[in-house]
């Protein structure tokens, strides 16, 4: 079992008030070792050096909590998972809210169910799915409180898969690189089509100097039924 020294981010989380104890750090460790097993098996991640997965993977995704705001008890979607982050992170720091995990690899969410069901994990749904899908279906369009999204797309194309999830009040927050505000300056037309209001962007550096830019949308009216639109769409012609 390799120890990933869960416990030096305490110090860097109780600056924003979030308590890392020993359940999230075992748990956190739990899950550091079953990514690195099942990576032998399927393409999971590249970053492989446990220092690197301690910041750039559990660390970059509870600080999502810092810089997002989930109701007590709510719910929230990871739209295009991979292997988890943030959403399992998430629901490892905060049990009390119900977590979607969605994932248009079958092999992730297998990986998914099992990792939630050694972690002790209740309140998680690994779904697979096609965002564009899932957002059309009645049991997921506008039924989130909180959509997140960790590097899945460029940010016209992530806005139209991911605002179709949050219910009026609540909120899409993409966690994006350095190149937010750049993706930004082409989503002009496409944040008051699909329901959202203008962006709050907060930068963060993460231990080892990389940036993070968390970026996230208030949903304040209804998404048009028609969107998303299907990928091809999607790609060739961008909000």
């Amino acid at each position: 079992m390799i120890d990933f020294h869960i416990e030096r981010l305490s110090p860097l989380c109780a600056e924003f008030g979030l308590e890392i104890n020993k359940e999230i750090t075992d748990r956190l460790n739990a899950y550091g070792n079953l990514l690195l097993e099942w990576n032998e098996k399927i393409n999971l991640t590249a970053i492989t050096e446990p220092e690197e997965i301690l910041y750039k993977h559990f660390y970059d995704s509870l600080l999502f909590l810092k810089n997002a705001d989930i109701p007590q008890g709510g719910t929230v979607i990871d739209v295009g998972t991979g292997a988890g982050f943030p959403g399992v992170v998430l629901k490892t720091a905060r049990p009390d809210i119900k977590i979607t995990l969605l994932d248009g690899l079958n092999k992730r969410i297998t990986f998914l169910t099992q990792l939630c069901g050694s972690l002790g994990l209740d309140g998680v749904t690994a779904l697979h799915s096609r965002a564009e899908e899932a957002a059309q279906s009645a049991e997921h369009r506008e039924k989130y409180d909180v959509v997140c999204a960790r590097a899945v797309a460029a940010m016209p194309v992530l806005l139209e898969y991911c605002l179709p999830f949050a219910k009026i009040g609540g909120a899409f927050t993409a966690m994006k690189g350095p190149s937010a505000e750049e993706e930004l300056k082409l989503c002009a037309k496409a944040i008051p089509l699909l329901g959202g209001d203008k962006p709050n962007i907060i930068c963060e550096t993460l231990p080892n100097n990389d940036s993070r830019t968390f970026v996230t949308f208030k949903k304040i009216s209804h998404t048009p039924p028609k969107y998303p639109r299907n990928p091809a769409k999607i790609r060739k012609q961008p909000l």
